[in-house]
């Protein structure tokens, strides 16, 4: 099957596993891609500089569609292709409603030293708290989200049960997307909330856009909820076989997890 101009990936449970382990043989596709000159880009929602230390573990540094779609960059020069934040008002309606849910976010930022403000009693498990390290700063909230800019919204490594009320009480405001996924990372599952229409496919057109490439020739690879709409606008979508159903019915190829080396199975696609 020929005529792709791009592959696409999702990292945490499709190019890599719940470790950021990439198998030796999907490094082997990786390499084979290269050498065939066929451009990647990685589709994810981790922060910059997260997605960015685990490639530059494995020696990529990719251009990158980051946060779910709200920002595009080639973390090789740093140069940025797509930037949709929240306006202030939407951000501090999606705070008001994490509120209500009994939830405190992680609210993720852009700035020099910081990647995302926490309150003073965060609702994100402890295993991303550490993840965050030094990137995470304690602050107000309120005052975070009326200065901005604002990018998204997090809760990760909860139940599901205990974040789903939350993301209906964002979805009924009308101005943001949220959405419930399994934590492939931290365990049980992840509230992303992100901007209203945003997604990993809109970050995916603004880099066609920008590099003069086929948006109607992708190759997208992904596993999960936030994977919809990505596996949707590609022309082949492959899923990861222990991905989400809604992301299976997409599916067009159904690949290995990536602790098998699944990912090097596209090669038979491009």
């Amino acid at each position: 099957m020929a005529g792709i101009d791009l592959v696409v990936t999702d990292l945490d449970g499709t190019l890599w596993d719940g470790g950021e382990r990439i198998h030796e043989r999907a490094l082997a596709a990786l390499s084979e891609l290269a050498s065939r000159r066929l451009p990647l880009l990685v589709a994810t929602g981790r922060r910059p500089r997260s997605a960015s230390v685990g490639l530059a573990r494995n020696g990529l540094a990719p251009p990158a569609v980051l946060l779910d779609g709200a920002l595009g960059r080639d973390l090789d020069d740093g140069r940025v292709f797509h930037e949709h934040g929240f306006s202030s008002r939407d951000a501090e309606t999606v705070l008001a409603a994490f509120v209500e849910g009994g939830l405190s976010p992680c609210v993720y930022v852009e700035r020099p030293d910081v990647d995302v403000v926490i309150g003073a009693e965060p609702s994100t498990c402890a295993s991303h708290l550490r993840m965050l390290g030094p990137w995470a700063s304690r602050g107000e909230l309120r005052r975070t989200v009326a200065t901005g800019p604002v990018y998204a919204f997090a809760v990760c490594g909860r139940p599901g049960q205990v974040l789903q009320p939350c993301a209906d009480l964002i979805q009924a405001t009308g101005v943001a997307s949220a959405a419930v996924t399994r934590d492939v990372l931290h365990g049980d599952a992840t509230l992303m909330v992100r901007p209203k229409g945003m997604s990993k496919w809109a970050g995916v057109l603004a880099f066609c856009a920008e590099q003069g490439l086929d948006a109607d020739r992708v190759l997208a690879i992904g596993d999960g909820e936030n994977d919809v709409e990505l596996l949707s606008g590609a022309r082949i979508s492959c899923v990861v076989s222990d991905g989400c159903a809604a992301a299976l019915a997409l599916a067009d190829h159904v690949i290995d997890p990536p602790s098998d080396g699944g990912w090097c199975e596209i090669l038979d696609l491009v």
